[in-house]
């Protein structure tokens, strides 16, 4: 069955070629969908005819929100360390071993509920398009079992088990970095598309993040990298040189590591919940577009430093915090997402792409960063079926 939506007010592409600026944007626009596609783009004076027919009502319509970097496969609470954090005390990666205890001895069962529920609140906020990361397990059982449940929800799916040293390890870290680069690879592999390493201070080295990564890539895993959150270090420079789909965080960073951004095709991917969840300074996000980078934006939706699923929030705190504009930080939610996991079918709205459509209850994209808290989703299309 194709679909018509007509009346749309303000219409964002993310193509040039279909509309004004970077963004693409058409006033008084229709979209046809056929299937899981969109099949034709333009005014809506000239759409098609279709099966079916929405109107839009002059509200905004936006590709849905392409979220490269989440950890929700995860069990237990971390309530009491924000808590004790917004009252004084320094965060740090060693909180994660809190949830490591949690999530080993939740049931799969628990865990997928947690996941769907995550994903469920992701959606009803415009996100169509996921990435999940494991982390949360440390050990071979474990991280597989993590990745295993992940995959039946997303096609993004992130071995990570470098995310901190486990528990069992903390006196062999070399041991450790043994067994994820082996045993405990080879049982994830299967159910991942990405590898990840959490590359700072009270984590993994650029050693042992480099001898993850290469691991990772002998396996066919594509690379990604926590880079550069909590401190200056290795992590930009080596997602550059290892061909990284994205370096995340960007918090701290030299003249070279903008350059090397810049002059690579690793994507920058920001993370404002993190900083606002953990009062860190936030990243220059003007700093890396003046200087030609690309930019993601995505809420790293954790139990520890981010425990948001809003895209919208992120999307403000970016225009407020990190020197974006509005048109910019939709881009960076979208398209840029889009580009952090190397796909050309999802955060744009053009003939081809998948028909995944956030319609806004507002007349523009702006009052995603205007109307800051607010729900704002008026519908959403994944795969071209309605699914809010």
């Amino acid at each position: 069955m194709s679909l018509l939506i007509s009346n749309i007010g303000s219409l964002v592409t993310n193509d040039p070629a279909l509309g004004e600026g970077p963004l693409g944007l058409l006033a008084d626009a229709a979209v046809v969908v056929d299937g899981e596609r969109i099949a034709w783009v333009g005014p809506a004076a000239a759409a098609p005819a279709a099966d079916e027919h929405a109107d839009a009502g002059g509200r905004a319509l936006l590709p849905g929100f392409v979220d490269s970097h989440s950890h929700l496969l995860f069990a237990g609470d971390r309530t009491a360390e924000f808590n004790a954090r917004m009252s004084g005390r320094a965060y740090s990666a060693g909180g994660i071993r809190t949830t490591v205890a949690a999530t080993r001895a939740a049931p799969d069962a628990e865990l997928n509920a947690n996941l769907t529920r995550y994903l469920a609140e992701m959606l009803h906020q415009g996100t169509t398009t996921v990435e999940v990361k494991s982390g949360y397990g440390l050990s071979t059982e474990d991280e597989a079992r993590a990745l295993r449940i992940a995959a039946g929800h997303t096609a993004e799916t992130t071995y990570l088990g470098a995310h901190v040293v486990a528990p069992e390890y903390a006196d062999d870290p070399a041991g450790y970095v043994e067994l994820v680069t082996g045993e405990m690879l080879a049982a994830c592999a299967p159910y991942a598309r990405w590898v990840d390493v959490f590359c700072e201070r009270g984590a993994f080295d650029g050693d042992q993040a480099r001898a993850v990564l290469t691991a990772g890539k002998a396996a066919g895993l594509l690379p990604r990298v926590h880079a550069n959150q909590l401190g200056h270090g290795p992590g930009v420079q080596l997602a550059v040189e290892l061909g990284a789909a994205s370096a995340d965080h960007c918090t701290h960073l030299t003249d070279a590591d903008v350059a090397a951004l810049a002059d690579g095709d690793t994507v920058a991917t920001l993370l404002p919940g993190a900083e606002f969840s953990t009062r860190a300074p936030y990243p220059d996000g003007r700093r890396l577009l003046d200087a030609g980078a690309a930019l993601a934006l995505s809420t790293d939706c954790n139990p520890g430093s981010s425990f948001t699923s809003s895209m919208p929030f992120c999307v403000a705190v970016a225009v407020r915090e990190m020197g974006l504009t509005p048109d910019e930080a939709v881009h960076a939610a979208t398209a840029g997402g889009a580009l952090a996991l190397r796909r050309t079918d999802v955060g744009r709205i053009a003939p081809g792409a998948r028909a995944d459509l956030h319609l806004l209850d507002a007349p523009s994209h702006v009052h995603l960063a205007y109307r800051p808290g607010v729900p704002l989703t008026a519908a959403v299309w994944q795969g071209g079926v309605r699914r809010v």
